[in-house]
């Protein structure tokens, strides 16, 4: 199976630097960038920023890691990915979750109180149909389309993935998704994750493929400073934050190590740290690429 390393800059790479930084990447063959969802931050709109990278580059891929669904018209999130494929063929790589991560921004993706696991399972199911199909209606608890035709569809379907790390969002992965990129699990935690996907899809009478599974990772430079560590156990208290966080480059190899070892082929790599851009991905380009086959 492939295994691939993407970059993702998070809030470090505002509109002055993602031109360099888009340019670095294809001339280096990266491949991918993966745009994080922090609206009240510097960071570019991940379809805005998409588009640009797409636009720019004849090889780079571009993901979301991860973008909200529930709160968006699954019809108008289809027609945007589906214009972003038309231009781009297999280089679009969506990943969608339940919520913004940051609590002082899920105010703005408004659903019914208490149904936004419910809306998010019916948004995938109206979401995949417009992807693949030519013309669809539906009627649901939430969304009721009809007629829907959006044109033109890509050689091959654009996949779509999903975050998450609860029971409930692995069944969801199985039962709905094209693949899975997780975030803030050991290896270990990994290998049950798959499982837990794998056997949700069965039950569904699906498959999501092997080398559809990955992971977003941090790395550092050193060792990892007090407010990092504050910050990782305030989220995971039950686990050492230096086995969810790569303290340095050699950690972080032991860390892949570990996650193949579990199944996973594909990483988002975010830098930790001030190193600066220049520096992550001269390390990013000299550390990983030797990895990929």
């Amino acid at each position: 199976m492939k295994v691939r390393f993407g970059v993702s800059m998070g809030t470090d790479v505002g509109p002055e630097a993602l031109p360099d930084v888009v340019d670095r990447l294809e001339d280096e063959g990266v491949d991918s960038l993966w745009f994080s969802e922090l609206v009240y931050s510097p960071a570019i709109d991940p379809t805005v920023g998409m588009a640009f990278a797409l636009a720019r580059t004849r090889h780079l891929k571009v993901g979301t890691s991860v973008a909200v669904l529930p709160g968006r018209h699954p019809v108008l999130v289809a027609k945007q990915l589906l214009s972003m494929a038309a231009l781009a063929p297999k280089r679009v790589l969506p990943v969608f979750g339940l919520r913004s991560a940051l609590p002082v921004e899920r105010d703005l993706f408004v659903v019914p109180d208490g149904k936004r696991g419910a809306v998010f399972d019916e948004s995938l199911i109206l979401l995949r149909r417009v992807l693949r199909e030519d013309v669809v209606s539906f009627s649901g608890e939430f969304f009721s389309v009809r007629d829907v035709e959006i044109a033109p569809k890509p050689a091959a379907p654009v996949d779509v993935w999903l975050g998450g790390s609860s029971p409930a969002g692995y069944r969801r992965i199985g039962t709905h998704a094209d693949g899975w990129l997780g975030s803030f699990l050991t290896p270990e935690e990994t290998r049950a994750a798959l499982a837990e996907i794998r056997a949700a899809a069965e039950k569904a009478g699906r498959h999501v493929p092997d080398d559809h599974f990955g992971i977003n990772v941090a790395v550092g430079t050193g060792d990892l400073p007090s407010s990092v560590r504050a910050a990782v156990q305030a989220r995971r208290p039950d686990v050492d934050p230096a086995d969810l966080v790569a303290p340095n480059w050699p950690a972080l190899h032991a860390m892949l190590d570990a996650y193949i070892d579990a199944g996973l082929t594909k990483f988002v790599i975010r830098p930790l740290g001030s190193t600066g851009t220049a520096g992550f991905l001269d390390r990013f380009v000299k550390e990983l690429l030797p990895r990929q086959n």
